[in-house]
């Protein structure tokens, strides 16, 4: 009996992780002494606040934190979810039956698709997406219907082409605003119209709102929920990884219609046991505590969002401002767009010392593009435009 690869059906279907060419790259260039500024991974670079981690440190000591926890979330981080959803976009979320804890939403995402689709289901994800998104559905033997992630008008007739012309006909549409990678944005009035295109067709809506607090010049991300019948056909994701600066402690939570809330309870409860109980308590702090801390996060972003577009404009690389998250989504400049994003990704690390996520990795339609995170301080994001500025001359 051979174990190779090739024997397992899924694992044939996941190709090798394009972000590992340029890590692999990164790192050998580290290796030999060269100091690579990283603008790659979305990891964001700064502490939990302290008030969090003063909290988790109080939680732990508690030995009655160290049995099992449950795997929904314990009921008082599923009512502060409840209440922050309240507080921010006035929605009513019921704790016990439309809201889950996730360890993070990569997981919940994961699990999710598990949970509600059969072998050959089609699901809808615009394209260049979050790579989980995508193999999310390739994990649970579903099929993925890519299209174009066009503006809002032509986003909901692409969508809607392919409700009529593929079959079996798709259960699920996976939407992730702000976006990661683009940085779109999305509008109250664009929501509406995919909910009441989604209950025309019975579609599932799956909205990952990773960076709700992540918006700049005076833009306000909405949620899905907040549309007209939202909780009728959809359900949302929050992180709390980029907002709270708490990428490492998996929390992430999942709201919205309670039949889809139920079916990821239902498969959660046999594959874990939730987060450690410390975690989802300093969670539960995070979220009830005064903000100050997600706006001095955001504020941070949005500093060093203005210092790389000034530089590397100055530096001779034009690249539009976003209104959201903590990346910039850039063209490649003309004179490199024949190599394309893997091979212009692995050229910065070499002759720039810079090195970037390149738009290949978030499907085909990423091409000709690359994502930079800001995730440097702004002294190296001027030390990364000095590098941009010689491969420009």
């Amino acid at each position: 009996m051979s174990n190779s690869p090739d024997d397992f059906s899924l694992i044939k279907r996941l190709p090798p992780y394009v972000f590992n060419v340029v890590n692999e790259y990164k790192t050998r260039a580290r290796a030999k002494g060269e100091d690579i500024i990283d603008l790659g991974m979305g990891n964001p670079d700064q502490a939990t606040p302290q008030h969090i981690v003063d909290k988790l440190m109080e939680a732990v000591a508690n030995p009655r934190n160290h049995r099992y926890s449950s795997s929904a979330g314990i009921p008082k981080l599923r009512l502060a979810i409840s209440n922050w959803y309240k507080r921010r976009y006035d929605i009513d979320i019921d704790p016990d039956s439309e809201a889950v804890v996730t360890i993070g939403s990569k997981e919940g995402i994961s699990h999710l698709m598990l949970s509600i689709l059969s072998p050959g289901d089609n699901v809808i994800v615009p394209n260049p997406a979050y790579p989980i998104h995508i193999y999310s559905v390739i994990i649970s033997r579903g099929d993925v219907q890519s299209i174009p992630l066009h503006d809002e008008d032509q986003l909901i007739d692409s969508i809607q082409k392919v409700l009529n012309e593929v079959w079996p006909k798709p259960k699920v549409l996976i939407l992730s605003y702000p976006n990661n990678p683009t940085t779109k944005t999305a509008s109250p009035e664009f929501f509406q119209k995919v909910v009441d295109l989604a209950k025309e067709a019975g579609l599932i809506i799956v909205h990952d709102l990773a960076y709700a607090d992540l918006c700049f010049d005076g833009y306000k991300a909405p949620s899905i929920l907040q549309a007209k019948g939202g909780k009728e056909v959809a359900v949302e994701f929050y992180s709390m990884s980029k907002s709270y600066n708490m990428p490492g402690w998996r929390v992430g939570f999942m709201v919205g219609n309670e039949n889809i809330i139920s079916a990821l309870k239902r498969i959660k409860s046999y594959l874990d046991y939730g987060i450690f109980q410390p975690i989802q308590i300093a969670s539960i702090h995070a979220l009830n505590s005064p903000q100050d801390c997600v706006e001095e996060i955001s504020a941070l972003y949005l500093s060093r969002r203005n210092k790389l577009i000034e530089s590397f404009n100055r530096a001779g690389w034009e690249i539009p401002t976003p209104k959201a998250t903590m990346f910039v989504w850039a063209e490649i400049p003309e004179q490199f767009k024949e190599i394309g994003s893997l091979e212009f990704s692995k050229m910065l690390i070499e002759k720039a010392k810079v090195a970037v996520s390149p738009g290949i990795g978030f499907g085909p339609y990423g091409e000709g593009f690359v994502r930079l995170a800001l995730v440097e301080n702004e002294m190296r994001i001027m030390q990364a435009a000095r590098g941009i500025k010689k491969i420009m001359s």
